[in-house]
């Protein structure tokens, strides 16, 4: 036997108000969707029928006839939000609040074993020392904002040799401006790199399926890897050998000359006792 229908009423004069909500393209969605179901439901269709035209879900259309038919259009309206009303932060407050943010937290707290900020405890101390009513989200929000990140740490070494100041001048000076018909390039090496192969071929990405490999490995012993990169045309030279010595490295830069050939060649690099060696010819 099939079901019945109910035909939802629509009250007197609505009808129009339904009808203009539901075509009006500058109001939100919600608004729309709800007058269709309304004006759906008066049609005669039935729950899944609504929900298939509309494009929501059978319970979102049992939800909105139930309201319309309790209240009227006023059903139709959005519920008062729980919790309390939206602070906004005065510009006083945001400056308190990133001035704290880039301070250590204070004598008391260090002595707790707390070294740096987190987003509760900064809005806690905020709260309770400078009386500014700030919640964690709304301190973790402005951190986003301002790119802050207190829970990192991050090392940097500054050198106080007494030619600082000329070999910047120096280096900044090849970037900026290079000899005529020069090549500066920039070399560093990392030693002791482990040479792993997988067990396993590689199997290469296919649609729906990453590239993969196998999760065990053999090992070759370790090598170094050494790289040269042009200034003015981004082009590597590399080479690996099994040791790190200033031979290996004399043995390297004249690779990279032979690739320049009658090329002026300036080569920046650090200040690793190797380097001197091979720059003083002692190979």
């Amino acid at each position: 036997m099939p079901n019945r229908v109910r035909v939802l009423a629509i009250r007197e004069g609505d009808r129009a108000r339904l009808e203009r909500r539901a075509r009006d393209r500058s109001a939100p969605g919600r608004v729309a969707e709800r007058a269709r179901i309304v004006l759906l439901s008066a049609g005669g269709l039935t729950g899944p029928q609504i929900a298939e035209r509309v494009g929501c879900t059978e319970p979102t259309v049992v939800k909105w006839r139930r309201q319309y038919a309790g209240r009227g259009l006023a059903g139709l309206e959005d519920a008062p939000r729980p919790g309390g009303p939206k602070t906004v932060l005065t510009d006083e407050a945001i400056s308190e609040i990133l001035s704290a943010t880039v301070t250590p937290p204070p004598q008391a707290l260090r002595e707790q074993g707390i070294t740096h900020w987190s987003a509760r405890r900064l809005a806690a101390w905020l709260r309770n020392t400078k009386k500014i009513q700030v919640s964690h989200d709304s301190v973790a929000r402005l951190w986003r904002r301002f790119c802050l990140q207190p829970h990192r740490t991050e090392g940097f070494k500054f050198s106080v040799g007494p030619q600082l100041d000329a070999k910047i001048r120096d280096v900044v000076g090849l970037y900026l401006d290079p000899p005529e018909n020069a090549v500066v390039i920039c070399v560093d090496e990392k030693s002791r790199c482990q040479a792993l192969e997988r067990t396993q071929p590689i199997l290469p990405l296919r649609p729906g399926i990453p590239e993969r490999q196998a999760h065990d490995y053999a090992r070759h012993g370790v090598t170094s890897l050494f790289a040269a990169l042009s200034a003015a045309t981004g082009q590597v030279t590399d080479a690996c050998y099994p040791k790190h010595r200033h031979q290996e490295f004399l043995k390297f830069l004249k690779k990279v000359a032979a690739a320049c050939p009658g090329r002026e060649l300036h080569v920046v690099c650090d200040n690793c006792e190797d380097h001197g060696r091979a720059a003083a010819g002692r190979a």
